[in-house]
């Protein structure tokens, strides 16, 4: 048998049941987290004879994932219909919800915002034609197969398809026809070796599917080979399992990680309602082992399109110390269109919730590229109006307000010292608001 026989059948195996062994306890596992957040599963709904010590094992929701329709009707009330448009649309874009997940819906509310992101729509296959397969071009930056390099200083290390959860609006949704399969050893050297010969790179990004479906033994070995190439500064894992199987996050797989830091975790909720103790607890174990933990949501419509869901959500993630990191405009890809804002959308949210809430709760907002152009960051628009010496800014509450730019040289074209000037302002109703604070050549402190 060949070694990409081999690997194959592995990948059929993890897809059932990803294997691990026991390992000592972490000294922290059972302490609770400072701060857990009020709302719970609904693990009695539907799950309520699972015995406890299962439903604490991230192996038993992997092996007993949602994948096929009547298995989704017996647990969730689909009319006859909505099944047939379920099927339809699992024969093009597969099925997999973990028991986790799928407790956390509110089954009261066809509009769900767990449920629309875990249950397929018949409208993924019904505008099929629109956006991208492969709308940030990854195949055309993948410098060997599974690495792509389109940043001059960091690497992406696509390691298996496999996910604990098939996201609706998954970028890599073009994946899901493939079956599941996992890198094979040598396709992670040849990886490795062009990591070793490009020393540009320092910053390496674990992905997939997700690479926490690995394994936590195969995925060290990986880490422990990147750790020893002098060159990588960080090391970052993308990864879901804290949000849809959280039980994933254990004290082997913590202790591990604990010893080849810098390690970052970037993570994935979209919505408050995601942001459970278990959530909690498993970004507690994170951070406790050194891990630094971001978030990445997606913008999505009937999800979070929305300033208060957005501030709510940052508000809860802050609370388990998860850093908002990037709020993503959904990228283009084909079977998600029903799930698109338009970018007003997102740049409303960012401008309503400036001045509300702290400025560690808020994303920066995110459109990734089609043809792979690349992340450009998108901001409401502050700058009204600038000068040679002058810029004209307005803030959150909408007063504008004259801030004096200085040149860098402290002097004009005579070699006069130029005389600070404090900065004027005007609300809404063009009335003057006279400031009170420090001004000088360098800046503007004002307070009113």
């Amino acid at each position: 048998m060949t070694e990409k026989n081999i690997e194959s059948e592995k990948a059929a195996q993890v897809a059932d049941e990803p294997p691990g062994t026991n390992a000592v306890r972490h000294s922290v596992e059972d302490e609770e987290p400072p701060s857990l957040p009020i709302i719970k599963t609904g693990r009695n709904r539907i799950f309520a004879s699972v015995p406890e010590e299962s439903w604490n094992d991230w192996r038993w929701h992997f092996r007993n994932r949602i994948t096929k329709v009547e298995e989704l009707a017996k647990l969730v009330p689909l009319s006859a219909q909505e099944q047939r448009n379920v099927e339809l649309v699992t024969k093009k874009y597969p099925l997999a919800i973990t028991p986790y997940y799928l407790s956390l819906i509110n089954f009261n509310d066809p509009d769900d915002p767990v449920r629309t992101q875990a249950i397929p729509s018949f409208r993924e296959i019904a505008c099929s034609g629109a956006g991208y397969e492969d709308p940030l071009e990854e195949k055309r930056h993948s410098v060997v197969p599974g690495l792509v390099h389109r940043y001059q200083d960091r690497v992406l290390m696509v390691l298996t398809d496999i996910c604990p959860m098939l996201c609706r609006h998954c970028t890599r949704k073009r994946e899901w026809h493939k079956g599941t399969w996992v890198r094979t050893t040598e396709e992670v050297k040849k990886m490795l070796e062009y990591i070793r010969l490009h020393d540009e790179v320092r910053d390496v990004i674990l992905s997939g599917g997700d690479p926490l479906t690995l394994p936590t033994s195969r995925l060290e070995e990986i880490i422990a080979q990147l750790r020893q190439i002098e060159h990588v500064d960080i090391i970052r894992i993308g990864s879901r399992f804290p949000v849809v199987l959280p039980q994933r996050i254990d004290s082997e797989l913590c202790d591990m990680l604990s010893q080849y830091g810098p390690i970052w975790l970037n993570t994935h909720f979209n919505h408050p309602h995601e942001v459970t103790p278990e959530s909690a607890r498993a970004c507690e174990r994170l951070v406790r082992a050194g891990v630094p933990v971001n978030n990445q949501s997606v913008l999505l419509r009937g999800v979070n399109d929305s300033v208060a869901i957005q501030t709510e959500l940052c508000q809860r993630l802050l609370k388990i110390r998860v850093r908002p990191y990037y709020l993503f405009q959904c990228d283009s890809v084909r079977g998600t269109e029903y799930l698109h804002t338009p970018v007003e959308t997102g740049i409303k949210i960012m401008e309503g919730m400036r001045g509300r809430t702290s400025g560690l709760a808020i994303p920066t907002y995110i459109i990734d590229l089609p043809q792979g152009g690349g992340k450009v960051p998108l901001l409401p628009q502050y700058i009204m109006a600038r000068t040679k010496d002058e810029i004209v800014l307005r803030n959150c509450q909408g007063h504008v307000f004259h801030y004096h730019n200085p040149d860098g040289s402290n002097s004009n074209n005579n070699g006069k010292k130029v005389k600070a000037r404090r900065p004027r302002s005007i609300n809404r109703d063009g009335q003057l608001i006279l400031p009170v604070g420090v001004v000088d050549e360098n800046r503007a402190v004002v307070r009113s």
